[in-house]
């Protein structure tokens, strides 16, 4: 005799995809990991390279690459020694764009939130 499986309501699915829609935003929420992201999209770098440009430790941009390669924003390639970082999905550049587009059109406002900031 097979076990029936406990339905799963849709609101119940909807507050689940609404709620990793929302923790992958926080992903790119973070400022370091914002600007990581933007790196990448230039081109392939280390975590060497990384800490040169962004002047912070080297184990805080391992934290913050494993963050982004968990999520899929960021994949990797060995090659010899080195482990070269990148984003390697378009979907990933578009989102960075809308942003900047919609951030650029609403940046008073975005700046002067206080709501978001608040905990």
């Amino acid at each position: 005799m097979r076990m029936a499986l406990p339905k799963i309501k849709e609101h119940e699915a909807l507050d689940v995809s609404t709620d990793l829609a929302a923790k992958y935003f926080r992903a790119l929420g973070d400022p370091t990991r914002l600007r990581i992201v933007e790196l990448l999209m230039e081109g392939p770098l280390t975590v060497t390279d990384l800490t040169q440009h962004l002047r912070i430790p080297q184990s805080n941009v391992s934290n913050h690459i494993a963050c982004l390669r968990w999520c899929g924003l960021v994949g990797s390639e060995n090659q010899g020694k080195w482990t070269y970082y990148s984003v390697n999905n378009p979907k990933i550049r578009k989102i960075i764009e809308l942003v900047r587009a919609l951030v650029s059109a609403n940046a008073e406002h975005v700046a002067a939130c206080t709501r978001i900031d608040a905990r």
